[in-house]
């Protein structure tokens, strides 16, 4: 992918709002997440374990936004071949859902966007990130925390149905809704999403 392109993608790719105050931050006493989730998705099952440890902001807001069903019925709106595949804001017929207040970005944990890595996505300002997430498709560490500047925060990673991941990845894209380009020309799109209380049996494709 050409500079240009990528610049326009990482500036432009991704929703705004406001920053949480210290307040509003999710209360660490009030942590207590599930450990993996599962997309159940038209074309497949993924399923992700997530790094509270590494991520606890993050994970708690994107468990909150799971246990309140918000991602059921949401499409991967954005997808960019050997880059990300990109969702959790828009319904079918492409409205966009209201979201909570932005999250402090904590891409400084240690954790690199590499390929099957879910990551936050976010505006040009680091504290933006609400509910769109997006799971990398290849090495994306150009994408991470360097010498002090924020990234995209990575915090949890695909252990089953990444050849999912690479279907979506693979659905021609186009202009659809109000999006100029990008979109799947065929729907992909998360029919339930929920915690899973234990890790799931070995079945079907990681983040290989």
């Amino acid at each position: 992918m050409k500079t240009a392109g990528f610049l326009f993608v990482v500036f432009f790719f991704f929703s705004a709002g406001f920053v949480f105050s210290q307040e509003e931050q999710p209360k660490q006493a009030e942590k207590e997440t599930c450990r993996y989730v599962i997309f159940q998705t038209n074309l497949g099952d993924i399923i992700l374990e997530l790094f509270p440890e590494k991520a606890p902001i993050t994970v708690q807001n994107f468990v909150q936004y799971v246990r309140d069903g918000f991602y059921d019925g949401t499409i991967f709106h954005r997808v960019i071949s050997s880059f990300v595949v990109q969702g959790g804001g828009y319904t079918l017929d492409f409205k966009k859902k209201s979201t909570r207040p932005p999250i402090k970005n904590e891409s400084n944990n240690g954790l690199s966007n590499m390929r099957g890595t879910i990551a936050m996505a976010r505006t040009m300002d680091p504290h933006s990130a609400t509910s769109q997430f997006f799971i990398n498709l290849v090495d994306n560490t150009r994408l991470d925390y360097a010498n002090g500047k924020y990234g995209y925060t990575v915090f949890g990673k695909v252990i089953q149905g990444m050849d999912v991941v690479d279907k979506i990845a693979q659905i021609p894209t186009g202009a659809r809704g109000q999006f100029r380009r990008d979109v799947p020309l065929k729907e992909a799109y998360i029919k339930k999403a929920s915690c899973m209380e234990k890790p799931p049996k070995t079945k079907g494709k990681g983040t290989s």
